[in-house]
């Protein structure tokens, strides 16, 4: 967004004014079960925003009111949101961005609206050097989730049109959203249930992050679309007979795996984009009674492995056991007769709009009287998250990420009572998720009756009976021992209660001791006291005090002048590496450049070992603490880490174009081993002009071997000739890039 310069004649301004109008009754259209009363709020919200608006364009230079209405009609659309969501969409920029104050909109609007807009506006860009003002609106806006789940959907929905639109931004701009929108806002909308938004924004962040190899997906897609179409008619043809045979109403559908989603396989099992056998997946969705959903989706697998050979370890029963988001779904991957394997879907119509539309479907199909469903259960767990609000904004994010976009476990307790929870938990994060008071007094459990200790792992359908002690109690182990959020949370809380009333004993020992020396027990011979024994607290150090870590002996040592405490020698205060501060006052990290072989601002810059850059590959700075500044390929394994958690430290970079120096580059190669093919492989690097090798390794197992080679090489197109010459070489299967080792820059 920003203000143009053009000058606009009346007649483009006239024309201008019909197509928002227009726009507008697309999203009124969109807007479906809506009351009159429903339509005047819309309109009075469309008539605010275009006003509040008006002067304001967008980078593409269109006028700025057609991004609220299209985040309206993206949540009314394919979320199947109502007016009151609507209506917060078409303003959701306006206190942030315009004149328009949050009493404005209560005024005109009422109070539920002005809290979602209060959660949808972004704290003001004045923070803490090191602190992540991304962390800091996430954390605000996923406060808000107990209060009013619209505000995150909303925002869903903005950021997917943001990411629509992002081919008008900056490059540098570009890769800092799509990091933070892979990082956090993909996964947060597949744990709310949305999951055709979920894979559209992990597409269009890769788009951005990793251009080249989702072109090259994507081209590969294109070229074998006629194919895949002819063998999904051939494939579907005899289900659909019988189904029509027995008497269903439903529909087929195919649907192509999303790009991001291959590129994942792809590259978790180490294939090319030719050995991924399940590109799409077909989709049975049955038009039946929500109380025949269950045996009528059941009688359909029975027909599809009548044609088909299913594979047994690919069933997913999520009709019987819903996942935590409220999915529901039967999958099968099945043998086709061409000896491809293909991904079957079996689901309900209400099924299907849950898994497409995913909460506002959630709430409309929900009975008044069910049962908590495990989606109010998950946004319970929110809360619990939430006590501690004083808590780390990035501690929090990563706690939150962890806990919940993780896989799921089913467990049982004595009474046969289903939990959900994540893959890899242990016994204390079970009893923490049965009772605060049974977790902090766990000291075991009996898992399908056989006695297992507090680490004990839990596996799918385990049940467990928790041994408790009144004597345990929380102690620091623990926090190895769980995953969940709301394990730690508890731990957490439990030892800074017991931190604090050790501290309190702490601060009892030090005003006898300042008693014993006449010294004045105040606020700023503490904070003396914490300089000289390098403490980051005032509560750190009469803990220390109280654990006797600390000697006061010193005390004898330092004399009270006018209440202020000093000492007769230089104190020992900690010292403090001022670097990242130096750092910060130097950089713009909006107008400056890094040019790699130039001096920058006397600042010192390194390539970082994570990922080992070379000319040729896109780039960008990371300031450290101590470090300097690093260099990072854009598709480094940390880049994602970095940019979406801590952008306000990255700085764009690029390479001089002149200067050739030697860099290090490693070099993966697989395939069936050969006598001499290693001799062959270093002959290429010998006879390669100007390659030098700096090591090289090779395993080999039942025939097949990996070879690792670290060779110096100019840039990524001196890197790719000798890349290519060794795909030359008989045997050699994939020839491959490879980053060396984890750094996370900090």
């Amino acid at each position: 967004m920003s203000q143009t310069k053009k000058v606009f004649t009346e007649a483009e301004l006239e024309q201008e004014r019909k197509e928002i109008l227009n726009a507008f009754k697309g999203l009124l259209r969109a807007a479906k079960d809506r009351s009159r009363e429903d339509t005047r709020m819309i309109r009075k919200a469309f008539d605010v925003a275009v006003e509040a608006h008006k002067d304001m364009r967008r980078k593409s230079g269109e006028p700025y009111i057609y991004h609220p209405i299209a985040v309206a009609r993206i949540c009314a659309e394919e979320m199947g949101l109502g007016a009151t969501a609507i209506t917060c969409a078409l303003l959701h920029d306006t206190v942030e961005d315009t004149h328009i104050t949050l009493q404005d909109v209560e005024d005109l609007f009422g109070p539920k609206v002005r809290l979602i807009i209060d959660g949808l506006t972004k704290i003001p860009e004045v923070f803490d050097e090191n602190a992540s003002i991304q962390a800091e609106n996430f954390r605000k806006m996923i406060l808000t989730i107990s209060d009013d789940i619209r505000v995150v959907l909303i925002k869903l929905a903005d950021r997917l049109h943001n990411m629509r639109t992002l081919g008008s931004m900056r490059a540098d701009k570009q890769l800092k959203i799509a990091s933070e929108t892979k990082f956090l806002y993909a996964p947060l909308a597949h744990r709310l249930g949305l999951y055709s938004i979920k894979s559209e924004l992990e597409d269009l962040a890769m788009m951005y992050s990793e251009s080249d190899v989702y072109k090259n997906i994507e081209t590969n897609l294109k070229s074998t679309q006629d194919v895949r179409n002819r063998f999904i008619r051939r494939f579907v043809s005899p289900i659909k007979d019988a189904l029509t045979h027995e008497g269903y109403v439903f529909d087929i559908k195919a649907r192509t795996k999303s790009i991001s989603s291959i590129w994942r396989k792809m590259h978790t099992k180490d294939i090319p984009f030719e050995e991924v056998y399940d590109v799409f997946a077909i989709r049975i969705i049955v038009d039946t009674p929500q109380e025949l959903e269950k045996p009528d989706c059941w009688r359909i697998y029975s027909i599809v492995t009548d044609f088909y050979q299913p594979s047994p370890d690919r069933l997913r029963d999520w009709i019987s056991t819903p996942r935590a988001n409220g999915y529901e779904s039967l999958h099968t991957t099945v043998m086709s007769p061409s000896g491809k394997w293909v991904e079957v879907q079996i689901r309900s119509k209400r099924m299907d709009e849950i898994a497409e539309k995913g909460l506002a479907a959630h709430y409309k199909y929900k009975e008044s009287n069910s049962e908590e469903s495990k989606f109010d259960r998950w946004i319970a767990e929110i809360r619990d998250l939430l006590e501690n609000p004083d808590s780390n904004a990035m501690d929090f994010v990563n706690e939150f990420k962890a806990n919940l976009f993780s896989d799921e476990i089913y467990v049982f307790t004595p009474k046969g009572e289903l939990r959900v929870l994540p893959n890899g938990s242990t016994i204390l994060d079970f009893a923490y998720d049965i009772h605060t008071d049974i977790g902090d007094k766990c000291i075991g459990a009996k898992v399908n009756n056989r006695l297992v200790p507090l680490s004990y792992q839990l596996l799918n359908g385990d049940q467990l009976e928790i041994i408790t002690s009144s004597k345990q109690k929380p102690n620091e182990e623990w926090l190895r021992f769980v995953i969940s959020a709301r394990a730690k949370q508890k731990i957490k809380s439990s030892l800074n209660e017991e931190r604090k009333a050790i501290a309190q004993d702490g601060r009892e020992i030090l005003e006898r001791k300042f008693k014993q020396h006449n010294i004045k027990f105040t606020s700023d011979n503490i904070a003396f006291l914490e300089k000289f024994y390098g403490m980051p607290s005032g509560t750190e150090l009469y803990f220390r005090i109280a654990k006797g870590k600390i000697d006061l002996a010193k005390l004898r040592d330092i004399d009270c002048v006018h209440g202020v405490l000093q000492a007769e020698k230089k104190a020992p205060v900690a010292k403090k590496d001022k670097h990242e501060k130096d750092v910060y006052k130097k950089v713009d990290k909006k107008e400056d450049v890094i040019i790699i072989g130039e001096d920058f601002k006397n600042i010192q810059y390194q390539m970082a070992r994570c990922c080992n850059p070379i000319p040729g590959d896109e780039v960008f700075g990371f300031i450290t603490i101590n470090e300097g500044i690093k260099i990072h390929r854009n598709n480094c394994p940390n880049a994602e880490h970095l940019m979406s958690k801590m952008n306000y430290r990255c700085i764009k970079a690029r390479w001089q174009s002149k200067k050739l120096e030697e860099r290090i580059a490693a070099i993966r190669i697989n395939g069936i081993d050969n006598i001499g093919l290693v001799n062959r492989l270093t002959e290429i690097i010998s006879k390669q002009h100007n390659v030098n090798m700096k090591s090289i390794s090779f395993e080999t197992e039942d025939g097949i071997f990996e070879g690792r080679i670290k060779v110096l090489v100019y840039d990524t197109e001196h890197l790719e000739q000798l890349m290519s010459k060794f795909e030359q070489v008989e045997g050699v299967q994939r020839v491959t890039r490879w980053d060396t080792e984890e750094e996370i820059g900090n």
